[in-house]
């Protein structure tokens, strides 16, 4: 069995695209960032921990648990939750990089047997008016997604460039990498 500890649809969506049967859990873990810790350390931890919380209560699935976060000039970019914190996100965001640290840990109490993979991608947004972010905010109000925007979306209006290694970790789950990792816990893909 699979389990997916995530209620996004984003990452739902995206596991879907590997045709494997999974279900999903609510990680209910804490999501704070601890002092001093750098954004690439938090989405490392989170994935880490959700993992282990869903885990708990499905010992014998192989459990997903995944987090990302936005970092800019060194400081995580959390979800904004309201249209003023995206839109001063997207400001902060204009004409700059951004890079998105998206941690996945795929782990099996029964054994605890964990593989742990992290993915860095930079996204080089173009310069954006407030005007372009008024009118972005108000047509897709993506108020649950780090660095405001939604790249599966029109957010990708918002970019002039991103580098990466896998176009799937900026959306939250990182397909290229998960699958290695499901075919070394022994699922059959494609």
């Amino acid at each position: 069995m699979l389990v997916l500890g995530s209620t996004s649809p984003y990452r739902r969506a995206l596991l879907a695209r590997l045709g494997i049967a999974f279900e999903t859990a609510r990680p209910e873990v804490d999501e704070s960032r601890l002092l001093g810790e750098a954004p690439e350390a938090l989405a490392v931890r989170l994935a880490d921990a959700k993992a282990r919380a869903v885990a708990a209560r499905h010992p014998d699935a192989w459990v997903i648990g995944a987090d990302q976060v936005a970092e800019l000039d060194g400081s995580a970019l959390g979800k904004p939750g309201s249209f003023e914190r995206a839109a001063d996100q997207l400001a902060a965001a204009s004409g700059r990089r951004v890079a998105f640290h998206t941690a996945v840990c795929l782990y099996r109490r029964a054994d605890r047997r964990a593989i742990a993979f992290h993915d860095r991608t930079v996204v080089l947004f173009r310069t954006i008016d407030n005007a372009e972010i008024e009118r972005y905010l108000h047509a897709e109000q993506p108020y649950d997604c780090a660095g405001s925007f939604k790249a599966e979306g029109l957010g990708i209006t918002l970019f002039e460039a991103i580098e990466s290694s896998d176009p799937t970790a900026l959306v939250g789950l990182p397909l290229i990498a998960l699958s290695s990792a499901l075919r070394s816990a022994g699922y059959q893909l494609p």
